[in-house]
């Protein structure tokens, strides 16, 4: 996975957004940019609301089995439309198509790093 497995958490939540086929998954490495509030984001969507609930309960349960990390918040699960996880070190954004193209929040830090995770299809 991500950097040959020397991130267990960011493999496990890439492994659950897979699981589900969450599809455009992007990791922006924030670690060498100063102040930010945290050291990844890892951005990805769903085609429907379902969907991306269906993600962010996968990803839930990919973190808890593999590093049994639970997040500090979750918010956007009532609509499912963008839903924020808040792993401390790793944000995780899981959008519907329309709104990962209005908020474009992969290319808010020029200075970042992006990884594209292929497409599992």
């Amino acid at each position: 996975m991500y950097k040959q497995g020397k991130h267990e958490l960011l493999d496990s939540i890439i492994d659950g957004i897979q699981d589900k086929k969450g599809r455009d998954i992007v990791v922006v490495d924030l670690s060498k940019i100063d102040d930010t509030i945290c050291t990844y984001f890892v951005i990805a969507q769903g085609g429907s609301p379902t969907q991306v609930h269906a993600l962010a309960m996968s990803v839930g349960e990919k973190a808890r089995e593999i590093c049994n990390a639970r997040p500090l918040a979750v918010d956007g699960l009532r609509n499912s439309t963008w839903v924020a996880m808040d792993y401390a070190e790793v944000i995780v954004h899981i959008f519907l198509p329309e709104e990962r193209e209005f908020y474009d929040i992969e290319h808010l830090w020029a200075d970042a790093d992006l990884t594209e995770i292929p497409n599992l299809d």
